[in-house]
């Protein structure tokens, strides 16, 4: 039998049915059934009209939109410094930024938690302003990591032409730069939201009651509700496709856009 290039894809596709496509199929069937086994979207109707529910949806989404703005509003300035500043060797310093993610991430979390009690006295006094910063500090490097990389790759002479034809710094940026490094700012969004809407062990490390996505689905599963627990799954599962789909096209839309001008 002849070799071809294709056949090098067989192992990666038996890996994708095995340890993905099984497992997500079997996650569905227990969404879409219930204790007796037939079909059914009870599961679905009763998370969307329970208000204690929706309430933990609410919460997450909340909380992942509070983190995924501080971590933009810090890695952004990071990043473009990194890029853009007079450093010659910005990759050696971006390394210093990542570090933290080789440690262990209870390690990580312990420590900052220290470090808030001793300026707060009490975290259980500030539980949702905790939970931001402790995953903010958890999460920045994703963000800074595409940012960087979105960054680095603008091109110098475009900024400078627009400097020559007048425009201000504060309208380089805003109507350059910002624009120029969407597909890095959609893309590090992407990876820090959707963790974040699960991240249910910061709330816990940090004395943070209230449950979100992923404090509902360890407590489903916990009590061997398969079925609630692969309901609130395939939700998350969608929240992804979803939020993947408009990242891809509007970094699409960008990229278009910029050959376009180039052009």
């Amino acid at each position: 039998m002849r070799f071809t290039r294709s056949k090098l894809a067989i192992p990666y596709i038996i890996y994708m049915v095995i340890f993905v496509i099984l497992p997500l199929l079997v996650v569905c069937y227990y969404a879409f059934t219930g204790d007796d086994g037939n079909l059914t979207i009870d599961n679905f109707r009763n998370f969307f009209t329970n208000s204690k529910t929706l309430g933990t949806l609410f919460y997450s989404v909340v909380i992942a939109l509070a983190t995924t703005l501080l971590c933009l509003l810090l890695a952004y300035p990071t990043a473009y410094i990194l890029a853009k500043g007079p450093f010659k060797r910005s990759d050696v310093m971006l390394i210093f930024f990542i570090m933290p993610m080789w440690i262990n991430f209870t390690l990580r979390i312990t420590a900052l938690k220290e470090v808030l009690s001793m300026v707060e006295g009490n975290l259980a006094y500030y539980p949702f302003f905790n939970t931001v910063i402790c995953m903010t500090y958890d999460f920045l490097p994703f963000m800074i990591m595409p940012l960087y990389t979105s960054l680095s790759k603008l091109d110098d002479s475009v900024l400078e032409a627009a400097a020559d034809l007048g425009a201000k710094p504060l309208q380089i940026f805003f109507k350059l730069v910002i624009p120029m490094s969407m597909p890095g700012i959609i893309s590090g969004v992407t990876m820090v939201f959707l963790p974040a809407m699960t991240n249910y062990v910061v709330l816990d490390m940090v004395y943070n009651s209230t449950f979100i996505m992923g404090s509902l689905i360890g407590s489903y599963f916990s009590s061997y509700d398969w079925h609630n627990g692969s309901m609130i799954s395939v939700i998350l599962l969608l929240f992804i496709l979803i939020i993947s789909a408009i990242s891809s096209k509007l970094s699409k839309e960008k990229l278009d856009k910029s050959t376009v001008q180039g052009l």
